[in-house]
């Protein structure tokens, strides 16, 4: 059986990664108080004690707030830890699968659908850690695959991470009986965390790269949080709960939308972003009607 070690073990991923191949890989699933990335000893301790085949490392500070105001800390984890993790990579022959990020193009000024032929601009501190991780990983070791990852959505469930993400954002806002804002020039690739854990494993199988992964989608944040509230049923409250934000990225939109026909030569398929919230939706039987 071969090992998976699985860094960020308890964030909305990892936990999800863990449950479904828990019996097909021998899998040591670590959280950062198990798994300190920030310490190279530590690093070199467990992968001299496990001796993984492969290394899925989804271990980072995410939050984009967070990492603007604490960039020395941010940089720490995402930068340092990475390039920790990749020399004992090198040093014990395991592969590695690097998650990055769609946040790497946060600052491009044309629209996407973003190719990786395409020169990343980031312009937040969580982008530049990633691409600046990127960087040390391809200096560092040859058997690799960055995989960089569209926004995943899902919903809460018991003993699982859980993180931000579109879905749970219109759902929890309903909840507490506000409205939602939503704007109408931003553009994303949106994916079901049950998509991504079924389809990450695959990449074993793929030429050592850089690939982007995850759902399409057309449709803008706005019309997405249309899509969700119809197919919850609500749709006779759409003009009551929703508000379109015409101000937000009005004279800049945000598109970070990302291509992924490289990796769709390799059979690594995904919906589309509106089908798949169909599918969760139907799924955690959230339909109010």
């Amino acid at each position: 059986m071969k090992k998976i070690l699985l860094t960020g073990g308890k964030g909305f991923f990892s936990t999800r990664f863990y449950e479904r191949y828990k019996n097909e890989y021998e899998i040591l699933s670590l959280g950062k108080e198990e798994f300190n990335v920030c310490d190279e000893e530590k690093v070199f301790e467990v992968f001299s004690r496990f001796k993984p085949d492969y290394v899925i490392h989804a271990a980072a500070i995410a939050v984009t707030e967070f990492c603007n105001k604490n960039p020395e800390i941010a940089r720490k984890v995402n930068v340092d830890g990475t390039a920790f993790v990749a020399r004992a990579c090198r040093e014990f022959g395991s592969k590695l699968v690097f998650i990055s990020s769609e946040q790497v193009f946060n600052g491009n000024i044309k629209m996407g659908p973003y190719s990786e032929e395409d020169i990343p601009v980031p312009n937040t501190v969580y982008g530049q850690n990633k691409l600046e991780a990127e960087k040390i990983i391809k200096e560092t070791i040859c058997e690799y695959w960055i995989l960089r990852f569209t926004w995943l959505f899902g919903m809460p469930e018991r003993n699982m991470g859980m993180a931000s993400n579109i879905l749970w954002e219109t759902v929890s806002t309903l909840i507490k009986g506000e409205r939602i804002y939503a704007s109408p020039n931003e553009f994303r690739g949106m994916t079901y965390i049950y998509d991504m854990v079924e389809n990450i494993i695959k990449v074993f199988d793929i030429p050592y790269d850089t690939y982007h992964i995850g759902s399409s989608n057309d449709m803008s944040r706005y019309d997405v949080v249309k899509h969700i509230l119809t197919e919850m049923g609500l749709s006779s409250r759409i003009d009551e709960v929703l508000i379109k934000d015409e101000e937000k990225y009005k004279n800049f939109p945000r598109d970070v939308r990302l291509d992924t026909s490289k990796i769709n030569k390799y059979g690594i398929v995904f919906p589309s972003t509106k089908d798949a919230i169909t599918r969760c939706i139907k799924e955690y039987k959230l339909n109010l009607k």
